[in-house]
């Protein structure tokens, strides 16, 4: 494929990316930027913190994501990847409740989670989101391949890309944060 019609793909899946909230009901994507800033404001006046997870290539943009809401946005952020704790919690609950004991030992009902899932399949991530949701954390989702992925659920915000490339779908995941982030210059 050149590399036009790849950037034509990709501008394409950008385009008709779907954000919904929990019931499925879509949501207009300027208007969840805007409350996913304020949500920032709020983290960051409640001294609360901003937790990004994923697997893999989502675990880098988990990474890139913090470091763009610590540097631009003073907002304390933190990944859930960390080689020690990560090993820790795998090794005594199994990797699939890696992310949610963590989450259960040390998140407040203040904190937000952002979790990154290219299926949305990622029992690791699901059972996150559930653990987040139960503290009563304010979550968004980002997740593509299927429309039914259980991740797509679970968040106050779900933002869901059409394809199944799983290059596609990272990049438009550091796309949509990357522009989310972006705003925080503005402020």
């Amino acid at each position: 494929m050149a590399i036009g019609q790849a950037a034509a793909d990709f501008a394409t899946l950008l385009n008709n990316s779907v954000f919904t909230d929990a019931q499925g009901q879509t949501l207009d994507g300027e208007s969840v930027i805007q409350q996913l800033l304020a949500e920032f404001a709020r983290v960051r006046d409640q001294q609360a913190k901003i937790m990004v997870l994923g697997n893999g290539g989502s675990a880098a943009i988990a990474s890139h994501v913090i470091t763009d809401l610590r540097n631009v946005g003073g907002l304390c952020a933190l990944t859930l990847h960390e080689a020690a704790p990560l090993t820790c919690f795998t090794n005594d609950f199994g990797y699939e409740q890696a992310f949610a004991k963590q989450i259960t030992a040390f998140a407040n009902p203040d904190d937000l989670l952002i979790a990154i899932s290219s299926s949305g399949q990622s029992l690791n991530i699901v059972n996150a989101v559930q653990a987040a949701n139960a503290k009563g954390l304010p979550v968004m989702t980002l997740s593509g391949f299927k429309a039914d992925n259980p991740l797509r659920k679970l968040g106050r915000w779900n933002c869901w890309l059409d394809s199944s490339h799983y290059g596609m779908v990272e990049l438009g995941h550091l796309f949509v944060l990357h522009h989310i982030t972006d705003h925080l210059l503005r402020k």
